[in-house]
């Protein structure tokens, strides 16, 4: 309220308000073009997709939907990400994944196999396929791992700034009309603004955890029989991050259930 301010009340001329007068900030005033919670979620995927790889040097790898593995292939040896590379060997193509480390000045050594596409698909649909044989003691975790993150939940936090603000606001009001001193009020609403802020996108990763977890056991429940191929939106869906070591891979699920994969076992 008051972004600008009559400054002829004859002339009803009105100014950009640059502090002269008292500004107001009402919350919830007008209705929502989309929910609040659905506003939080999208605010933390932003977050998530600003930073999705911090290398062990400090630098950071920002989100690519170019390829389904872009940015979840990491390097076991160095924590740096693998790249997609096209070879041509003697006539001979294919497409391959190798640690960025050996293909940019990372300022890391490493030495880190090179990974054929269709080697890790194979994984990928091995992995899954160990989730589906041991579904039920899987199920258990992910009933555990729920219960975890309703333990984080902040609902009542989130209850108490709220009226808490609602009470700074009409001391704020109170004393704007009073001519009195309000900049301790203005600091305390800024600064549970910002708790509040943070609170929310919290939730809204809480939410989303408990979407992944949910998505895995209806995975899990629903699916008969084993995986006989590569399924690229199955992979989208449930795989979180795929760290390639010298002897093994380890499958990451988006629910937070980890399943190694022995060079053997495939």
């Amino acid at each position: 309220m008051q972004k600008t301010y009559t400054v002829d009340f004859l002339t009803k001329k009105r100014v950009k308000n640059n502090g002269i007068v008292p500004q107001y900030y009402v919350e919830n005033s007008h209705e929502a073009i989309i929910p609040r919670e659905v506003f939080m979620q999208v605010q933390e995927e932003l977050i998530r997709r600003r930073i999705v790889h911090t290398s062990p040097n400090g630098k950071t790898r920002t989100f690519s939907s170019n390829h389904v593995f872009a940015q979840i292939i990491i390097c076991g040896k160095c924590g740096e990400v693998f790249r997609r590379v096209h070879w041509n060997n003697r006539g001979k193509k294919s497409i391959v994944w190798r640690c960025v480390s050996r293909l940019e000045n990372t300022g890391l050594f490493c030495d880190a196999r090179t990974v054929l596409e269709s080697t890790i698909e194979q994984v990928l649909v091995t992995a899954i396929n160990q989730t589906l044989c041991d579904k039920d003691s899987f199920l258990i975790t992910l009933r555990d791992n729920i219960a975890t993150v309703i333990n984080r939940e902040s609902d009542k936090a989130l209850s108490d700034i709220d009226k808490r603000l609602e009470e700074l606001q009409n001391e704020l009001l109170k004393l704007a009309t009073s001519n009195s001193d309000y900049d301790n009020v203005g600091d305390e609403i800024h600064r549970l603004r910002d708790q509040k802020q943070k609170l929310q996108v919290e939730n809204a990763n809480r939410d989303e955890l408990k979407k992944r977890i949910t998505d895995m056991s209806t995975f899990l429940k629903k699916q008969p029989t084993a995986l006989t191929e590569y399924d690229e939106q199955l992979v989208r869906r449930l795989i979180e991050k795929v760290t390639v070591y010298e002897d093994k891979f380890t499958v990451e699920f988006k629910s937070g259930v980890t399943v190694d994969v022995n060079e053997q076992a495939r």
